[in-house]
């Protein structure tokens, strides 16, 4: 699976604005940066780097399979391509990816509170 470089560059425009305005409401937030942090790695595998940014660049899309403003099943189908993505290159996701996203969360008030 091959991403074109207008994939990523949708992704690294359009994913912290959408991200800052859901990541209260969705239950991945965290897992959503991490990928992010991972698919932004260079040190990524190309054919991970792929499987994440179209993860990614699906979250981002305003229209998708179903519909963001619907309450509770709205990020359902976000969840689950998401999911799948991560299932498949978790061994690549590192800690410093993770830490990396529980620090942008905590800095950018968006970390949900323990």
């Amino acid at each position: 699976m091959a991403f074109k470089g207008e994939d990523a560059a949708r992704l690294a425009r359009d994913f912290w604005p959408k991200l800052k305005r859901v990541a209260r409401h969705v239950p991945f937030a965290e897992d959503a940066v991490a990928a992010y942090y991972c698919a932004m790695d260079q040190e990524t595998p190309h054919h991970v780097r792929a499987t994440l940014i179209g993860a990614l660049v699906y979250f981002v899309l305003p229209i998708d399979l179903t519909p963001d403003f619907l309450p509770v099943i709205g990020f359902l189908d976000d969840a689950n391509v998401l999911a799948a993505a991560l299932a498949t290159v978790r061994l690549h996701m590192t800690d410093r990816h993770r830490e990396a996203a529980r620090r942008t969360l905590a800095e950018e008030g968006l970390a949900d509170p323990a």
